[in-house]
C-alpha cells in the first residue's frame, strides 16, 4: 500500500478541499438500480446499486457521513473505484430522521442482499457512517461473518460525545454552523418545526439533546452518545477492520484511537496518518484520492486470504 503523501498539510484545507475537489466520475458509467427497503414499520431507506461490466467479484456497501448523501463525492468516488475493481457497489441513503448508532437499516439491507444470493459484503463507512458500520459488526459478534466480509471506516467518530465537544470548539465554528444549518433544514422538511421550536439550537450537541435523542427514546444527548458510540463495541468485532484516521482530524480527537479499546482487538488494523483532516486524504499524484485506493487494495487483500 502506498504511503500517504499529503497534497496539503493544513487539516482544514484537507477537509474543505476533500469535500469540493472534482473527481472523475467513473461511477456515472454504470447503470443504477434504485430500490427502497422497508426496515422498520413506516420506514424506508434508499439503496442505489451498480454492478461491474464483467463478472462480479464481490459486494461493497457504502455509508455516508452526517448530513451527507449517496451522492457525496467520497461515496461516488469509492463506488467508481470499487466498480472498476469488479465489485458491485451499493450506496445506502439514511432515513430522514436518524442517529449515529442506528444499525437497523443497515442490518435489514444486508440481510436482504444475502437472501438474493449475494456473498457477504464489505462495509465502508465514512465519518458517522463508520460508527454505524463498526457498531453493527460489534453487535453481531461472531454472526457478523454471515453478512459482512470486513469493515473499513474512514475518519470515524468512535466516541460521539468527544467528537461533539470537538466540533463545538472555536476553530470548528464554520463546520458546526454548516452542520446545524443542514440539520435544521432536514428536521424542518420532516415537519418537526411544527411540533417544537428548534431555531434557538445552535450546536450539534444541542440539536441531538433536544431533537435527535428524544426521537429515539434516549433521555438526552449524554445517553445517546454513551450508548451508541462504536468504541463500546470494538471488543466484540470478529471480522477484519481497517480504520483510516488522520492524527490532525478537525472533528475527531486522535486520542480515541490510542485507547486500549482500539489496540487490543487483533481484528482491527489502524492506518494512521500525520495529515489528512476529516475525510480529506488528498495526496500527491498519482495517489490523489489515497484513502479510496487503500480501501480497494485492502478489500482485495482480505478477499484473497
Amino acid at each position: 500500500m502506498p504511503a500517504f503523501q499529503p497534497l496539503f498539510r493544513n487539516p482544514h484545507l484537507q477537509t474543505i478541499a476533500g469535500h469540493f475537489w472534482t473527481r472523475s466520475d467513473e461511477c456515472a458509467r454504470f447503470p443504477i438500480e434504485r430500490r427502497w427497503f422497508q426496515t422498520d414499520p413506516g420506514v424506508q431507506v434508499l439503496l442505489e446499486s451498480q454492478r461491474p461490466a464483467a463478472e462480479c467479484a464481490g459486494e461493497i456497501v457504502l455509508l455516508h457521513g452526517m448530513e451527507g448523501s449517496g451522492d457525496s463525492g467520497y461515496m461516488r468516488g469509492l463506488a467508481g473505484s470499487a466498480l472498476l475493481a469488479g465489485l458491485a457497489a451499493h450506496r445506502l441513503q439514511t432515513r430522514a430522521i436518524y442517529h449515529g448508532g442506528l444499525t437497523a437499516d443497515l442490518l435489514a439491507v444486508l440481510r436482504q442482499l444475502r437472501t438474493e444470493g449475494r456473498p457477504p459484503a464489505f462495509l465502508v463507512g465514512f465519518s458517522l457512517g463508520g460508527n454505524v458500520a463498526l457498531k453493527l459488526a460489534g453487535e453481531l459478534g461472531d454472526a457478523a461473518a454471515g453478512l459482512m466480509r470486513g469493515v473499513a471506516a474512514v475518519s470515524t467518530p468512535l466516541d460521539l460525545a468527544a467528537c461533539a465537544r470537538r466540533i463545538a470548539q472555536p476553530e470548528n465554528r464554520l463546520y458546526q454552523r454548516r452542520f446545524v444549518r443542514r440539520m435544521r433544514a432536514r428536521l424542518r422538511a420532516e415537519g418537526l418545526d411544527r411540533k417544537r421550536n428548534f431555531a434557538h439550537l445552535n450546536s450539534v450537541m444541542a440539536i441531538d439533546d433536544a431533537i435527535t435523542a428524544p426521537s429515539f427514546g434516549f433521555s438526552g444527548a449524554a445517553e445517546y452518545y454513551r450508548t451508541q458510540s462504536a468504541v463500546r463495541y470494538l471488543d466484540a468485532i470478529r471480522v477484519p477492520v481497517l480504520l483510516i484516521q488522520a492524527k490532525d482530524d478537525t472533528f475527531v480527537p486522535f486520542e480515541i484511537f490510542e485507547s486500549e479499546a482500539v489496540r487490543r482487538n487483533a481484528a482491527i488494523e489502524l492506518l494512521a496518518t500525520e495529515h489528512g483532516g476529516h475525510l480529506g486524504f488528498l495526496g500527491r499524484k498519482p495517489h490523489r484520492f489515497w484513502a479510496e485506493e487503500i480501501i480497494v487494495e485492502w478489500m482485495e487483500l482480505i478477499a484473497n486470504r
